[in-house]
């Protein structure tokens, strides 16, 4: 019998413990928090890339303990920002691929993340998959997303090359007066 699990509501252990599988293609908009990030769109959703995810639940053998619950996710997206060079749209690219070691409580989980460096969360009944999704999806973009080459040249360079050599001409050499000295020797 097959279970049908939900990501907003997932049961972490019985999703591992049976290695569950979920896959799933969301808007950006459906992310609250994401949707705020995104630069202004006219078109609607339809425009608007889709987040591409997958989750799998397995338990790892422990001798003589409980087994370890755990959760990889991988997460695939293109998100729209505005460049910090050009101030034109560009693509952010995301590929989230982590590993979430499941514990009982929260001192279990503050013990463990100072002593290992595994992702580790507190075990819930009612896990919201796609909040975790989001938030991965926040913590890979790009704190200045910018072109790997602008499309457009920079309106500002030609204009910043021009006002340079205007000033550069109209300004007085500041070693002039010493050239005056040096020629009264």
């Amino acid at each position: 019998m097959t279970q049908d699990y939900s990501p907003q509501a997932l049961d972490v252990r019985a999703f591992a413990q049976a290695g569950g599988e979920l896959r799933g293609a969301d808007a950006l908009s459906t992310y609250e928090r994401l949707a705020q990030e995104l630069p202004g769109q006219d078109g609607g959703d339809a425009e608007l890339p889709a987040v591409r995810w997958s989750a799998h639940g397995r338990t790892v053998a422990r001798a003589g303990a409980a087994d370890e619950i755990w959760l990889d996710l991988q997460v695939q997206a293109d998100v729209p920002q505005i460049c910090q060079r050009c101030l034109q749209p560009v693509l952010s690219r995301v590929d989230v691929e982590r590993a979430f070691h499941f514990v009982a409580d929260e001192r279990t989980a503050a013990e463990l993340d100072e002593a290992s460096d595994d992702d580790v969360l507190v075990i819930s009944r009612q896990f919201d998959l796609h909040g975790l999704i989001e938030d991965e999806i926040l913590m890979d973009l790009p704190l200045v997303p910018n072109h790997d080459v602008c499309p457009q040249s920079l309106p500002w360079q030609a204009q910043s090359e021009d006002f340079d050599a205007q000033e550069e001409a109209s300004r007085p050499n500041p070693f002039a007066p010493l050239d005056v000295l040096k020629k009264k020797k």
